[in-house]
């Protein structure tokens, strides 16, 4: 599957450059390239594995919480994805159907579920994305100590402006 490529005609976001900042909209075309290509990678992995969107996510939270040493129940996946409970046992279901995940009860409280990978998708996952994470890891590991920390700081700022509630354009 190859990168969508701008169309003839077009030239970036849909605004146009600006005089007082002209390195800001290329940054931006970068940043937009990027997560193109990361879009593409997410739906290779996601055909590969047979899983959609919330099935990774899902198991990247799990993953996490095990490698930490602890474990996630339903209402923890439904509150990390934001999705509803019946969203979450179907995931769940679905999840443990494809051999992803097992239900067992939690340790201290019997009543309670944990909902834990197995070790057969720890591999699935591993040989499927390992790969891509080992690439993604050595352009970073090339970073000067001083380029990390502007990479670091503009991903930082560009998150913050994207979680800044913004006026509704409609009204006004």
């Amino acid at each position: 599957m190859d990168t969508p490529q701008q169309p003839s005609g077009q030239d970036g976001y849909w605004y146009g450059p600006d005089p007082e900042h002209p390195k800001a909209r290329a940054v931006l075309d970068a940043v937009r390239s990027y997560r193109a290509a990361e879009t593409l990678v997410r739906r290779r992995i996601q055909d590969a594995m047979g899983m959609n969107e919330n099935d990774l996510l899902a198991m990247r939270c799990l993953m996490q919480a095990r490698q930490a040493g602890g474990s996630l129940g339903p209402k923890d996946l439904s509150r990390l994805l934001g999705i509803s409970t019946a969203s979450t046992t179907a995931l769940i279901d679905r999840l443990e159907r494809g051999g992803y995940v097992r239900r067992r009860a939690r340790p201290n409280d019997r009543r309670a579920w944990e909902i834990v990978p197995t070790d057969t998708s720890d591999t699935d996952v591993r040989q499927t994305v390992g790969d891509m994470h080992q690439r993604m890891m050595q352009a970073a590991a090339e970073l000067s100590p001083q380029e990390a920390e502007i990479v670091i700081s503009f991903m930082d700022r560009l998150r913050s402006a994207l979680e800044d509630p913004s006026p509704d354009p409609g009204q006004g």
